[in-house]
């Protein structure tokens, strides 16, 4: 089972998002979280396997959460889901070790395999914010 820490401060997303990972029989989201201190938090409680943060939160920033959780749990992969990319975020998050980069256009399906991969120890970058970043 794949423990998954989830974090996004828009609800409506966050919960669509934990009822299509509940979905599925590897992954179970052990905590939510509505702004980056509170992930951070909640991190540090549960130490999941994978955080999944929004790129744009309240308090820290979901690289900034990253940053952190890869200095006090380096075993945690983390996941950066964003709504539009600007220049340097994705450059930014493979500076601090973020293994996925994913717009949140991004199906539930999808999702789980990008957490699948980086569980693994793989990298996802999205092609087409890929493509925007360079």
């Amino acid at each position: 089972m794949i423990r998954i820490v989830l974090a996004d401060d828009e609800h409506l997303i966050r919960e669509a998002l934990v009822s299509l990972l509940g979905l599925e029989d590897d992954l179970e989201v052990v905590a939510q979280a509505a702004s980056g201190d509170e992930a951070l938090a909640v991190a540090r409680k549960h130490a999941p396997d994978v955080a999944v943060l929004d790129l744009q939160m309240p308090g820290l920033s979901g690289t900034e959460v990253a940053a952190a959780l890869a200095s006090e749990l380096p075993g945690c992969a983390c996941v950066i889901v964003i709504s539009h990319g600007l220049p340097g975020h994705l450059k930014q998050a493979l500076a601090v070790g973020v293994r996925g980069f994913v717009p949140k256009t991004i199906s539930g399906s999808g999702l789980a395999a990008v957490i699948r991969t980086v569980h693994a120890g793989g990298r996802h970058v999205d092609p087409e914010l890929a493509a925007d970043a360079i």
